[in-house]
């Protein structure tokens, strides 16, 4: 039943041979890579809104001249991230380039802040997308991390049948999202054109606080989330159908100009509409209500913008998974990580950056606001560290208009290593820190797991292993049992073809138990003793690894008994909630029991599967 369930919500497994088929044209791409990037106006157009609405008319007559400073530093990382593709056609993220480049330590601060990025970028766009339709319909505030949890389920089993089939279900919200803005933005232009400038001072709330410095910094740091999500077509170069950095690249600036089109459009138009939103609704609906009025567009433009926001965790799961995986092939990660799942996608990466993402909505109750003071950090420290290693790249290649290549890719490590001081020292009480704390602590993480990789390569080699000097000796057995069933028969039937030297051992709970027991033992198998060991606490667990030790110790034949163990097996798995799994408790106690006396014990398990 669980196996017809999970065909039907994630599909049947795909042959290995699939993965070249399975590539997205430039259409699906742009829907697949760029929703986090394209639905961004809207957290980064309410974070500008509410950091300039405390200064007054005064403050939000900034948004435009701050929107323009961010659609230039998105110029210059889109061409910086555009090289980058041509340097690295097979596919150069963060991670590779600063890993090549830059060095080991450098890589995994990519690779970490990366990986932050994608998991915040998921839990504020879910939060984003749920506070859009809650502007329409009030009475859904309450529910927000419930709904919020609702649509990652569903990004979740989407991104788990396959990477086609994801760019396909989110390609239907991405392009109705960018007809409707760009429709919108349209309508409201002509609207500026036939009224003309709206006077803010009008309608815009006493301030609240003074227009500073330090007030523009911390608007413009907030305003940058707008460039999140930009790298992700650069880490996801394979998974384009062939030529692949060329379609990358191409749907690489398709994607920034939409950006700058819908940042810039939507800025202009609310300033220059003198557009002040409600204490309960977002700006951009306040925009749309402003523009198209209450009815049936308005519904359209809400909904299209929670849609685009909840497909846009889509750039997070196409993203982060990919990220693991690199990560994880170096040994930095499990290894699990790397695994291909039954639709050909890093099924591992994308579980695990759903809990990730639930536990975020959870903790912070499904506030976008409360969100976005960690975000940025991490993607900026990416850019940085990306675009650094792109000018050695190009210095270490040489070859034709190397020096401007470079200079281009200099000048993205400026912009963006300017805009990272500025987004983690205006944002480091407001939440920032504990981002700058999490990426040291997961480079930490790393470097121990690669650790103990090599670690555990070194004990597996055979390399310098001595011959054993010493004789097999023959083995001896210890059958623990229930009772007297035929669940045990083949256990000791197994037990006694392997050794002549077999004891079977009864832990006796109930006072007066062993005795029957035996008496019942003695009628099928006189030859081979059976101890019973009184069990006065009514642990099984305990008391048999004590007699274990005590065997052995009066053994003392260089030798750990072996454990045969007999198992039934139900033949539904609700079954299995009906006993009291003491066969699993004790495989579990003696497979990761310190071991004892420099020896390792064999345990076997016999198991005995039940018809019905």
């Amino acid at each position: 039943m669980l196996s017809r369930l999970r065909y039907l919500l994630l599909g049947s497994p795909l042959p290995t041979k699939e993965l070249s088929h399975k590539r997205l044209n430039k259409v699906r791409a742009l829907a697949a890579f760029s929703p986090d990037a394209l639905s961004s106006i809207a957290y980064a157009n309410q974070e500008i809104y509410l950091g300039l609405l405390v200064a007054g008319s005064a403050g939000l007559a900034l948004s435009l001249p701050i929107g323009m400073a961010i659609v230039g530093v998105l110029t210059i990382v889109a061409l910086s991230y555009y090289q980058t593709i041509h340097g690295y056609p097979t596919g150069g993220g963060s991670y590779i380039v600063a890993r090549e480049n830059l060095g080991t330590v450098p890589g995994l601060v990519a690779a970490a802040a990366l990986l932050v990025d994608y998991l915040l970028a998921a839990a504020v766009s879910l939060t984003a997308g749920v506070a859009a339709i809650a502007s329409a319909f009030p009475v859904l505030w309450p529910h927000r991390v419930g709904l919020s949890l609702v649509l990652l389920l569903a990004i979740t089993l989407i991104n788990l049948r396959g990477v086609r089939e994801s760019g396909t279900a989110v390609a239907i919200p991405v392009y109705l999202f960018l007809f409707a803005y760009l429709s919108m933005l349209a309508v409201g232009l002509v609207r500026l054109l036939t009224e003309g400038v709206a006077d803010l001072t009008a309608v815009a709330p006493p301030p609240t606080e003074p227009l500073t410095a330090m007030l523009a910094l911390h608007v413009f740091s907030a305003g940058c989330t707008a460039l999140t999500g930009i790298e992700a077509i650069s880490n996801g170069v394979p998974a384009f159908e062939a030529p692949e950095w060329k379609n990358a690249g191409r749907t690489l600036i398709v994607m920034a100009l939409l950006m700058a089109v819908l940042f810039l459009g939507s800025i202009g138009l609310t300033q220059s509409l003198a557009v002040v939103a409600r204490a309960d609704e977002t700006i951009l609906s306040a925009l749309a209500r402003r523009v198209l009025g209450s009815g049936a567009a308005y519904l359209v433009i809400q909904a299209t913008t929670m849609l685009i926001l909840a497909v846009a965790a889509n750039t997070s799961f196409a993203g982060f998974p990919r990220v693991s995986a690199l990560v994880a092939s170096d040994g930095f990660l499990p290894r699990q990580l790397t695994n291909l799942g039954d639709r050909l996608v890093y099924s591992n990466g994308i579980v695990l950056l759903a809990a990730a993402t639930g536990a975020l909505i959870v903790l912070f109750r499904g506030d976008t606001h409360a969100l976005i003071p960690l975000f940025a950090v991490g993607a900026f420290l990416a850019f940085t560290l990306s675009q650094v290693g792109m000018v050695i790249h190009w210095r270490r290649m040489g070859g034709r208009g190397w020096r401007l290549k470079a200079a281009i890719n200099g000048l993205g490590a400026i912009a963006t290593g300017t805009t990272l001081l500025v987004v983690g020292v205006s944002k480091f009480a407001h939440g920032a820190w504990i981002t700058l704390l999490i990426i040291p602590t997961l480079v930490t993480a790393f470097l121990r797991v690669r650790a103990h990789y090599r670690d555990v390569a070194r004990q597996l080699s055979m390399r310098g292993l001595p011959p054993s000097l010493h004789p097999d000796l023959p083995p001896r057995v210890v059958i623990p049992i229930s009772g007297v069933h035929r669940g045990i028969v083949e256990a000791v039937n197994f037990a006694r073809s392997i050794s002549r030297e077999v004891t079977a051992v009864y832990i006796e709970v109930t006072p007066g138990a062993g005795q029957r027991v035996l008496e019942e033992w003695r009628k099928w198998w006189p030859d081979v003793p059976l101890e019973i060991v009184p069990s006065p606490f009514r642990s099984v667990i305990g008391p048999l690894l004590e007699f274990l030790d005590r065997t052995d110790e009066e053994h003392n034949d260089g030798q750990l008994a072996v454990v045969v163990l007999p198992e039934f097996v139900p033949a539904k798995w609700w079954h299995s909630l009906l006993h009291n799994q003491t066969a699993w408790l004790l495989k579990a106690a003696l497979l990761y029991r310190r071991r004892h006396h420099g020896f390792q014990r064999v345990i076997i398990d016999v198991p005995y599967h039940l018809r019905r």
